[in-house]
């Protein structure tokens, strides 16, 4: 027998239903239900409309009612789709310098940076590594974040890369938030491997992408397109590769220098992120481009450098997407929805924008098709606020927490809740 869930009163719903994937957003435009009811059906949405007439149907399904007695908004969960919470160790040292006055490429060099995390990953196992990405993404989902990116590449070894997976894997069975695999083998070249970038990508397409995907560790391949990286003429092989097999790319790209976004663009790839150093060419192609773009406003904090052009992308036609892209390095905050509403600050976006790009933009971004969105047949994964009016949360720049959070039809959040 399926199981039913009634919720309601609810002051308002916010569906992000028949909104556009790409170009700007009014908050206008907003698909804002008053004064509502939520009723669900296992894991998805069953219907939503006037709280009288739902709370009529769900008496007739003998629905386990939940009733709101504070003023209440309702949010579709969000998305952070790019992530490195699987890591060990500490990049306190590289903040203080920075904030010192080193550059990001200074610290690597210094034997900071990427490596410094790559030497602590590998010294934990793989049980203290999915125990890290529980810890972290419990964090995320009381925040309101029912589904995470986790990238790999702090392995950087066709062995410890497969142990990132796994770990990510492993954490995934523990914990209710949808946490989506990234295989970043691509991330730096590792400063043990003496024959180069080049030799170094062909040893993990022929020999690491195989078992990634016998063993259904990841559907995603990452690189890092960069100097001190990968420029865009060394990785187009073991792009092409990847997309051979089958894998859906992502990229990262113009973060400190231009070219990754054009990569991004001639392969096709799902989206190109961080886009910080990106001019009005690159602007102009990605818009006219189905790559979406994403902003990742905690590196910028990180690191004190600008932020992704976001209003002139949406301007331009494109789509943007909002995610955190939390890592021990350059964004160790974490907090997609405070992040999300500095971007909008700064970059003088909507609500709707910014709403929209750690919800279904989101999910475009990781091609997920059955969430983002609050209407029938979608996942019921969403949040409740104890305020009147949805535009409380982004005002309050990630100080008002969600206090009720739904995965999958069921209350993770608070625990109490869950009895």
């Amino acid at each position: 027998m399926p199981a039913y869930t009634f919720i309601g009163p609810i002051t308002q719903l916010l569906s992000m239903s028949g909104l556009p994937s790409r170009g700007p957003l009014s908050d206008a435009d907003l698909p804002v239900i008053e004064n509502c009811g939520l009723l669900l059906r296992d894991k998805q949405v069953m219907e939503i409309g006037d709280y009288s007439d739902i709370r009529k149907k769900a008496g007739k399904l003998q629905a386990n009612h939940i009733e709101l007695e504070e003023p209440s908004v309702v949010v579709p969960g969000w998305i952070d789709a790019h992530t490195h919470i699987c890591f060990a160790g500490s990049r306190a040292r590289d903040y203080a310098l920075r904030n010192s006055g080193a550059t990001y490429q200074e610290i690597a060099k210094r034997g900071g940076g990427i490596w410094d995390t790559v030497q602590k990953t590998r010294e934990a196992d793989l049980s203290a590594l999915a125990k890290g990405v529980i810890q972290r993404a419990l964090a995320h989902l009381q925040n309101g974040i029912t589904t995470i990116e986790v990238k790999s590449g702090y392995g950087l070894t066709v062995l410890e890369e497969l142990k990132m997976l796994r770990a990510i894997r492993q954490a995934n069975q523990q914990i209710q938030a949808d946490l989506i695999p990234t295989c970043l083998a691509a991330h730096i070249t590792p400063r043990d491997f003496q024959a180069g970038p080049t030799e170094y990508l062909k040893l993990i397409a022929s020999e690491l992408l195989p078992k990634v995907r016998e063993e259904g560790l990841a559907n995603r391949v990452d690189a890092f397109i960069e100097e001190g990286a990968f420029d865009p003429d060394t990785i187009r092989p073991y792009l092409k590769k990847a997309k051979e097999m089958g894998f859906q790319l992502t990229l990262h790209a113009d973060q400190f220098s231009t070219g990754g976004s054009e990569v991004a663009i001639e392969f096709g790839a799902l989206s190109a992120d961080h886009l910080e150093a990106s001019t009005d060419r690159e602007i102009d192609l990605l818009s006219k481009s189905s790559v979406i773009a994403m902003a990742l406003p905690g590196a910028s904090l990180g690191l004190g450098c600008g932020f992704a052009p976001a209003r002139k992308i949406l301007d331009a036609g494109g789509t943007v997407a909002i995610a955190s892209d939390h890592n021990p390095g350059s964004a160790p905050m974490g907090d997609l929805l405070t992040q999300a509403c500095i971007l909008g600050a700064f970059e003088k976006l909507s609500n709707a924008e910014v709403l929209a790009g750690i919800t279904y933009r989101a999910a475009a971004a990781l091609d997920l098709k059955d969430r983002g969105i609050l209407q029938p047949g979608y996942l019921a994964d969403f949040s409740i606020f104890y305020t009147g009016h949805y535009s409380e949360i982004l005002y309050n720049q990630g100080s008002l927490k969600p206090k009720r959070v739904w995965k999958n039809g069921q209350e993770v959040f608070p625990v109490e809740n869950k009895k």
